[in-house]
């Protein structure tokens, strides 16, 4: 027999989901200490020397600052900025100076270059290679508090009464630290602060759920207000944050049924109208960076440019199309096979998990129906905030198959929770109702172990400025 003192033994506490914020720190300081390592191992400039263009600042091609001599020594600038990072740094330095710029979010490269001129004002001019320091350094932190706020978003969904429902919570957030997108998560990219805010802002809107089932209507309201905005900034650093707007168009629609089903009511109208502004304002996400890019190229008598006589003028929708050759279908060609290869295993997790989603809400909408997941295990909040966030992902599936360069849905995915949530399902045994099958057992850790391996081989060609970007 095991004596009472050894049974009594504390556990291990470094990596301990009862101490869920402490050992998410712990595992992200350790996860992205070894992406450093290996994107600092790589050699020299990489394959492509882009990176030292970078360099020649202050307006003059034949000129290195001294910052940039005293930085020069550091890995992390020469290592981190590869390819669109080098589009980022020099809008942030520069300003929008070619039109196909435009296709690189508005939101996040205004972000850095308020920074570089806040450290402009502190310790005096700088190239880029402070700028990308400081790019780095914001993603780093961009991704650390998405790792805690979709921690906290898990528990909106999903309550933390049982240890069950702490440790889905747990590792969920986990599974965000060692996502695929990998070394776009520490570079110079928009991924980290689009999935900052994306994630709050579902935060916030679940918290806004449920403060309104709770009958507390102002805080409801202010709260979906307030997610709006993120969701908005979010749009601004990248354009699919959009797609969070279905969840105030299907918001709309149920409220809109009962303003005309139901008698009266004034609050029931007021969120109504809450509603709508709040779409309104994710809208401006698009519409902003949009304006601006129309004053640049387009008030003159002689403006010239193709997109300034759409209907709908959109220096986005021409950049995409004419420079980048982003349309529907476009990347279906025979050359790009591997790319949707090394694509597909993440939009079948999508795809899967938007139909697990509906699955899950399904006897929730239509009570009596046969579904594969039982109605105890699933509260009528959690089925109710499955179902908002399925569409959103699973439409950013379909157009990343369609329309996008494939390839990017293995770092954009990284915003959207629903499919962390789906693989520790697999492991979770119906949310602890029974033991997981050995199946679904085996599901969970081959996506682990595909998600740890991508993410180190996709660093490693990252740090050599080798495809897949």
């Amino acid at each position: 027999m095991m004596s009472s003192s050894s049974s009594s033994s504390p556990t291990p506490t470094l990596l301990n989901p009862r101490q869920p914020v402490k050992a998410l720190t712990v595992a992200f300081c350790l996860w992205k200490a070894l992406v450093y390592l290996v994107i600092i191992s790589c050699p020299g400039l990489g394959y492509d020397t882009s990176t030292g263009h970078l360099y020649h600042t202050n307006g003059r091609s034949d000129v290195i600052s001294s910052e940039d001599i005293a930085f020069a020594h550091l890995p992390i600038p020469l290592k981190f900025v590869r390819w669109d990072s080098i589009y980022f740094l020099h809008i942030a330095e520069h300003g929008y100076v070619f039109e196909q710029e435009w296709a690189f979010g508005y939101g996040y490269t205004r972000v850095l270059a308020l920074i570089a001129t806040a450290l402009d004002r502190l310790i005096g001019p700088s190239g880029a290679v402070r700028t990308a320091v400081v790019a780095v350094a914001l993603s780093h932190l961009a991704h650390y508090l998405s790792v805690l706020a979709l921690y906290r978003l898990s528990i909106n969904v999903f309550g933390r009464d049982t240890a069950t429902q702490r440790l889905i919570c747990f590792l969920s957030a986990a599974l965000h630290i060692i996502c695929p997108a990998g070394a776009f998560l520490s570079a110079p990219y928009g991924e980290s602060l689009f999935s900052l805010l994306n994630i709050t802002g579902l935060y916030v809107y679940s918290s806004s759920f449920l403060d309104n089932k709770a009958g507390k209507r102002l805080s409801g309201d202010v709260k979906l207000l307030l997610a709006a905005v993120l969701f908005s900034a979010a749009t601004t650093v990248r354009s699919n944050g959009i797609l969070s707007g279905i969840l105030y168009a299907y918001d709309g629609l149920l409220q809109l049924r009962r303003v005309l089903c139901q008698r009266f009511s004034v609050s029931a109208c007021a969120h109504l109208c809450v509603i709508i502004v709040s779409g309104c304002v994710i809208a401006l996400g698009l519409v902003i960076p949009q304006t601006v890019a129309y004053t640049a190229y387009c008030m003159e008598d002689d403006a010239s440019r193709p997109w300034c006589q759409w209907l709908v003028p959109s220096i986005y929708g021409w950049v995409q199309g004419h420079y980048w050759n982003v349309g529907f279908l476009r990347y279906w060609t025979v050359s790009n096979i591997p790319l949707f290869v090394l694509a597909m295993p993440m939009l079948a997790i999508l795809c899967r998990s938007s139909l697990w989603a509906l699955d899950v809400a399904v006897p929730f909408i239509f009570p009596g129906t046969l579904s594969g997941v039982d109605q105890a295990s699933s509260s009528a909040t959690t089925a109710s905030l499955l179902l908002r966030l399925a569409v959103p992902q699973g439409l950013l599936a379909v157009l990343a198959l369609t329309s996008y360069h494939v390839q990017i849905i293995n770092r954009i995915s990284s915003g959207y929770p629903l499919w962390y949530w789906y693989l520790v399902y697999l492991v979770s045994g119906n949310w602890g109702q029974s033991r997981p099958s050995l199946h679904d057992s085996r599901g969970f850790a081959v996506a682990v172990r595909g998600m740890v391996a991508y993410a180190l081989i996709q660093a490693l060609l990252f740090g050599s400025f080798l495809p897949p970007a």
